[in-house]
């Protein structure tokens, strides 16, 4: 039987902030996180994917080991993108809406003015949200970590895969007060457990959610057929097929991203693309775009969506199967989200069905092929 969020330790105040969210029962990850944080919060190594309820399985713990009286940076969060940093700030605010005591979120993220952080930071912070390279630019600018005691580190994986290797260690160096740290990951290759190894207890509590647990049951999986040379053709019909309703639609590679783009929009498609090349100014504008309904469809390769949240998407659409497992999740993910449905298609060309199978077995879904 699913547990409550009061079962979980949740203060009231909390959970009316939380509710108003849409989020009523504790995912998979809530479930053995929230309680081991609440009651003990030494350090802790979760596994757990994109998608899984990761913010608020460590954000709510954090809010409530604040001091509301102590105005200092208590609370550490490093997330590997500007855009995840500013979603969870933005969550953070959230969840303390109805909360007895207030408690300061700030965001720091490359993109924005420095000098309007600092000055902003100057303000009483309780937990700081920042992306690795900004927070290395705050603390050469005299910014001290001296009163961190909880540092959480959020896609410690993607953090290292982006090359943030010497600025985590700085990190760790920075805040030796701290009480406890909790690492999330969604894959532990040796580069994550060498992290591991040298900074967390060596008897850190270790939790597991399996990708079965992680699936999001109101997401309608279907996949067509479709050779690569009739993939253009096959989108922009669905895409006329589905006037009014909003999707993302992934590709592989930058070039293809914008190759597809450039096609969609001659056919008179509204139409964004974000990939790596773009600069921070220009995908701020897409997002912007899109975020406010001036774009119906976002393109986006895997790395350029990293830490994209936007509501009421119908509809997901795969171009190709993605490279890893874990990202058919992180891509399906982003419809379907507090409660509503949502469609996730994958196109695949003919030889590659038995990969659709190996992703029914792997992630328990059923997918249903459609014409």
């Amino acid at each position: 039987m699913a547990q409550t969020f009061h079962q979980l330790g949740i203060p009231s105040d909390l959970i009316l902030g939380i509710e108003e969210l849409g989020i009523e029962t504790p995912t998979p990850i809530q479930e053995k996180v929230i309680p081991f944080l609440m009651e003990d919060g030494s350090d802790l190594i979760a596994q757990a994917q994109t998608g899984t309820g990761k913010t608020a399985a460590f954000g709510l713990p954090l809010l409530t080991k604040m001091n509301p009286n102590k105005a200092e940076i208590q609370g550490l969060i490093i997330a590997p993108t500007r855009e995840l940093a500013k979603q969870i700030g933005k969550q953070l605010f959230k969840y303390t809406k109805y909360a007895e005591d207030r408690i300061f979120v700030e965001v720091a993220a490359g993109g924005d003015k420095i000098a309007m952080q600092i000055e902003r930071l100057s303000r009483p912070t309780h937990i700081l949200v920042a992306t690795p390279g900004r927070l290395i630019e705050l603390l050469e600018a005299q910014m001290t970590l001296e009163s961190v005691k909880y540092l959480v580190l959020d896609e410690a994986d993607e953090m290292l895969s982006m090359g943030f290797k010497a600025e985590l260690a700085r990190v760790f160096k920075e805040t030796k007060a701290r009480k406890s740290t909790w690492l999330f990951s969604a894959t532990f290759q040796k580069r994550v457990q060498g992290l591991i190894d040298g900074n967390l207890s060596p008897s850190a509590h270790m939790v597991k959610v399996a990708a079965k647990e992680v699936v999001n049951h109101n997401i309608d999986h279907q996949f067509s057929i479709v050779a690569r040379e009739e993939k253009d053709d096959f989108i922009a019909k669905y895409l006329a097929n589905h006037e009014g309703e909003r999707g993302l639609i992934f590709v592989r590679t930058r070039a293809g991203a914008i190759r597809l783009g450039k096609e969609l929009t001659a056919r008179g498609h509204s139409v964004g693309v974000i990939q790596g090349d773009l600069s921070q100014k220009d995908r701020d504008k897409v997002m912007r775009a899109f975020t406010k309904e001036r774009l119906n469809y976002l393109i986006a390769t895997d790395v350029a969506a990293r830490g994209i949240d936007v509501e009421g998407l119908e509809f997901v659409i795969q171009h190709q199967l993605p490279d890893a497992m874990q990202y058919y999740t992180h891509r399906s993910g982003r419809t379907a989200r507090a409660g509503k449905k949502g469609v996730s298609l994958t196109l695949i060309e003919p030889n590659e069905r038995s990969r659709v199978a190996r992703l029914e077995q792997e992630l328990s879904v059923n997918f249903t092929m459609v014409e």
